[in-house]
């Protein structure tokens, strides 16, 4: 999808100011309600915004651990082992990757030992031959796409 000034403008405000509503960043931007509506529904149909939740801190609900775990499947096990990782709730995502391992998860705990039993459970899925896991000591840049929305180039049409 190519996004102009104005997508691009939008896609700012709805970052920087997440809690204003439509009506205001139409005015903030300088235009219609309905043109900022309409831009918003593409921008959702066209997959660009893709959710409205608030970010949760794992940490605020007790689970002070986290780690990313690399996964070694067994050939032809990936979507069923995925599943398996669905059904585990500290499991907060998980990437196929290239490189050594075949899975990447990013997984969250109370403490170290209820690690090891997020561990064995990820273990229990058929399919799970080996994990690799490394865990975070501190976060030095959050999930972000601010600065990469405003790294985007400006469209040469007015």
């Amino acid at each position: 999808m190519t996004l102009d000034d104005l997508d691009r403008a939008l896609l700012l405000a709805l970052l920087e100011r997440p809690r204003v509503g439509l009506r205001e960043h139409a005015r903030t931007l300088g235009v219609a309600r309905g043109t900022v509506q309409a831009r918003f529904e593409r921008l959702q149909e066209a997959g660009v915004i893709t959710g409205f939740a608030p970010r949760i801190a794992p940490e605020a609900l007790g689970y002070g651990v986290l780690a990313f775990v690399t996964l070694h499947i067994a050939q032809g096990r990936l979507d069923a082992v995925a599943g398996h990782l669905a059904s585990i709730p500290e499991v907060t995502e998980a990437h196929s990757i290239t490189g050594d391992g075949d899975l990447w998860v990013r997984v969250v705990a109370r403490d170290n030992a209820h690690l090891e039993q997020v561990i064995q459970g990820v273990l229990a899925s058929p399919g799970v031959e080996r994990t690799q896991s490394e865990i975070s000591l501190t976060e030095r840049v959050p999930a972000r796409v601010l600065p990469l929305v405003r790294s985007l180039p400006r469209s040469d049409r007015r």
